[in-house]
């Protein structure tokens, strides 16, 4: 079964009244406790070796071209040869690297345990550039005085920036801001286990936070391995909305499919990876099959959508064609404002609370299409054709979705993204029914960040949402997007947008 298929079996047996428990669960004071002091975001290990790459590289790269530039002279004799051989020893020295894990966590946080790994990384890129000379039969032709002091150059820079990285990766580590959050879910024998697997991988940056279980204290001890059981797993949902959690371990063995399976029915609509626990499983898989915390082997069942440098990519994405909207469209905005402010008294702006990233509630903007003493900032009464609260300059922005300009600006702030599923407001009803009591596994909507425009709105589901079926077919191509989601799928959409607001039967 695959992972699409997985989500749309979650999205269909998850429960309605299952659904909203969930989301207005109290937490005790404890866990609430717990939960606030985890709210700040971490820096995401991935990110960091990354960061170190581009780093090294440039460092690498800089050193020699200065040294080529004051020993050797620019605009001389192979003008362009120089800079070529620069980028590409530099570039191959941090491959090399990369092929030797030296750019893995533990590696950065020990750098003199890779002194040597360096040497013989930066020495075999430079035995690698002389051999290619030499064949080239352009070896006479380049400085030697150039060549060995960038080696040592290079080779000290080196050594000097990983002490550095590593000294700066420990304070970091010391004061919570790079980490992996982990919450257990089960407890017993099982997670005791699990713990003490996990706290002995050297170099570990898996902080557990806590353990949830729905059995009682009978069954399940209320602190396993030092670690306090926090709630239950309705509980756990809440208390991941609150804290900036990255990984879920289920400690159940795979032979417990039932409660497996009704566990991952609550949990799939939160944006974190879930794991489930195979290391005290005596059913074995191929290596591949597993991801690992240290030597301790995980089941991947599912994955934020959008991680690390994916979510970097796709920020840089927003913010780009946000303000190259705004450029564009700022004339039709500087004309919508004058002509609100004509045509009715009141703000030009109108702020409506929506559930933005992780079910919280985030202020979008419009342009004010409604008289003001009828404005509905929660969305209660959607609008319909006809619908007397909207003024006559609002009929037109609302059809041509003009309305909707401002939102380039919640893109560019980070509310929004550009492309996403469309925020729907926090009170919004279908025949007096709120949208996640009509809809199965509506929640995981909201895994990634809302949108400006989306996958069902150039699908034809934009507009009122007046039936449970228009609902329903919004949120399965919500989480077609989330599931599917590329740079490349952003951009078809993108550019798909303004050819499908042409249709205007459902926009009023």
């Amino acid at each position: 079964m695959n992972k699409v298929e997985t989500t749309d079996r979650f999205a269909t047996e998850a429960g309605r009244t299952q659904a909203e428990r969930r989301e207005q669960a109290v937490l005790s004071p404890v866990a609430l406790q717990v939960a606030q002091q985890y709210r700040r975001d971490t820096m995401s290990p991935v990110i960091v070796s990354g960061v170190m790459r581009l780093v090294e590289f440039a460092v690498l790269l800089l050193s020699g071209l200065q040294i080529y530039a004051g020993y050797v002279g620019l605009g001389g004799e192979l003008s362009w040869e120089y800079p070529l051989v620069i980028t590409g020893v530099s570039l191959l020295a941090v491959i090399l690297l990369e092929v030797l894990d030296a750019y893995q966590m533990p590696a950065l946080r020990n750098p003199l345990s890779q002194a040597g790994r360096i040497f013989l990384t930066w020495s075999a890129a430079f035995a690698l550039l002389i051999v290619g000379l030499f064949f080239l039969k352009v070896s006479a032709q380049f400085s030697r005085f150039w060549l060995g002091t960038w080696y040592a150059a290079g080779l000290l820079l080196m050594l000097i920036l990983r002490l550095a990285a590593a000294r700066l990766i420990r304070r970091w580590a010391r004061n919570g801001r790079i980490e992996r959050r982990a919450v257990i879910v089960g407890g017993g024998k099982n997670a005791e286990t699990l713990i003490r697997a996990i706290e002995q991988q050297p170099y570990n940056d898996i902080r557990i936070c806590g353990i949830f279980d729905d059995r009682d204290d009978t069954r399940s001890p209320p602190v396993v391995a030092g670690y306090p059981k926090l709630g239950n797993i309705d509980e756990l949902i809440a208390f991941a909305r609150i804290a900036r959690i990255d990984m879920l371990i289920v400690s159940l063995p795979i032979s417990a499919e039932a409660r497996v399976l009704s566990l991952l029915r609550k949990l799939w609509v939160l944006p974190i990876d879930i794991r489930l626990s195979a290391h005290a499983n005596q059913l074995r898989f191929r290596p591949h099959a597993y991801s690992y915390i240290g030597s301790v082997p995980m089941l991947d069942i599912f994955d934020r959508p959008i991680n690390d440098w994916d979510s970097v990519a796709k920020r840089a994405f927003d913010i780009v064609f946000s303000l190259l909207g705004i450029i564009v469209f700022s004339p039709i905005m500087l004309a919508t404002a004058i002509a609100i402010k004509l045509d009715s008294k009141g703000p030009v702006i109108f702020k409506q609370k929506r559930h933005g990233f992780n079910n919280e509630v985030i202020e979008v903007y419009k342009f004010r299409s409604m008289y003001v003493e009828h404005s509905d900032p929660t969305a209660r009464k959607p609008v319909t054709k006809g619908d007397p609260r909207v003024t006559r300059v609002g009929r037109f922005i609302r059809k041509t979705s003009i309305d909707e300009l401002p939102q380039f600006f919640n893109a560019l702030f980070g509310s929004l993204s550009l492309v996403g599923p469309r925020p729907h407001a926090v009170a919004a009803e279908a025949h007096n029914r709120l949208f996640y009591e009509v809809v199965d596994g509506y929640f995981a909507r909201h895994r990634v960040k809302p949108g400006v425009t989306g996958w069902a709105q150039i699908n034809g589901w934009r507009g009122e949402l007046d039936t449970e079926e228009k609902i329903r077919k919004r949120i399965e191509y919500d989480l077609y997007y989330i599931e599917n989601w590329s740079l490349l799928f952003d951009l078809k959409i993108l550019f798909l947008t303004p050819i499908r607001l042409l249709d205007t039967r459902n926009a009023y």
